[in-house]
């Protein structure tokens, strides 16, 4: 499966964002996915997880309560909600996909992810 993350731009500080992660080539009812984040001079770090139905969801504790990970499988489609953006939110965001049949176990490693997306670049500043 192929992905294609967008949404990405400049927000001020308390502003939100929708990323889009946009599958093709297979069905992405098949696979869990996730979001990661690399800002510069970090390391990637994981920041939501959604197994294939939607229905298991995980937040990293950085943005817990202010991001909220979604997905539209009819759409093909993942997407990362951001509320209450701060500055040290921003990075490059990257969608992820795994195959995954049983739906009842979270991956929040990136050496579990075999499938990335190009990354999609958030600015928080005013």
């Amino acid at each position: 499966v192929q992905l294609q993350a967008s949404g990405g731009g400049l927000v001020q500080p308390g502003g939100f964002l929708r990323l889009s992660c946009a599958a093709s080539g297979r069905t992405l009812s098949n696979y869990a996915t996730a979001w990661f984040r690399q800002a510069p001079g970090k390391e990637r770090e994981f920041v939501a997880f959604t197994g294939w139905s939607g229905r298991t969801k995980l937040h990293a504790e950085s943005v817990k309560g202010r991001f909220t990970i979604s997905r539209d499988n009819a759409k093909n489609t993942v997407y990362l909600q951001m509320n209450a953006l701060k500055p040290e939110d921003a990075a490059v965001y990257y969608c992820a996909a795994r195959l995954d049949y049983s739906g009842d176990t979270y991956y929040t490693k990136q050496s579990e992810y075999r499938n990335w997306g190009q990354g999609t670049l958030v600015t928080v500043s005013s």
